[in-house]
């Protein structure tokens, strides 16, 4: 990546990496093509390959800078002394929702990359994606599940409400109806709602 490129307007910056997030988390990798991107931010083609080289400069650069961004959201906003699973998740969504406010589509990309099926893609961003599982498990690893009922499989609720926070996020997006803020009370609440039924 050309170092050049964070001399560019803020808003240059976030118009290219906002099309290219948009573009990855859509159609993936493989699918996805620097004509979409180019498209997308209004720029030309050379213009892109000046600061990126090629497609897999440009999904390196991304992905590397939005596990730079939710690691700050992440540090500034997780409670690292919070054991509560229903108060440690609404931070984690908290943070999400913070930086989806300047880019809509960095969550859905993270999400996708998981399931990236190109080999060169997955090798680029191999080192990076580690410090992301590393963060999460840090954040997860905070919870206490022993103050649940002992009916309650910890881990699998955990899961269960993530699940239900990225299912919401994608009918957001379907619908054309995502807000980030109205997406996290909407997660809030379910969230209260399934914590409610727990300690009846």
């Amino acid at each position: 990546m050309n170092s050049k490129f964070f001399n560019l307007k803020k808003e240059k910056q976030d118009r290219m990496i906002n099309a290219a997030l948009k573009v990855f988390a859509i159609q993936g990798y493989r699918h996805g093509s620097t004509d979409d991107i180019v498209r997308e931010a209004a720029i030309s083609k050379g213009l892109l390959f000046h600061y990126f080289g090629n497609k897999l400069g440009v999904y390196h650069f991304v992905y590397d800078y939005s596990v730079r961004y939710m690691k700050l959201e992440m540090n500034s906003t997780v409670d690292k002394k919070e054991k509560d699973l229903f108060e440690v998740m609404k931070q984690v969504e908290c943070a999400k929702m913070h930086a989806m406010r300047g880019y809509p589509y960095m969550q859905q990309f993270l999400d996708r990359s998981i399931w990236e099926d190109s080999y060169e893609a997955l090798l680029s961003v191999e080192e990076k994606r580690k410090g992301l599982e590393e963060l999460y498990a840090g954040v997860t690893g905070q919870i206490d599940y022993s103050v649940l009922p002992a009916a309650v499989d910890g881990e699998k609720l955990r899961k269960m409400l993530e699940l239900t926070s990225k299912g919401l996020m994608t009918e957001r997006f379907q619908d054309a109806s995502f807000q980030p803020e109205m997406l996290y009370r909407e997660i809030c609440d379910y969230l209260d709602m399934v914590r409610q039924m727990i300690y009846r």
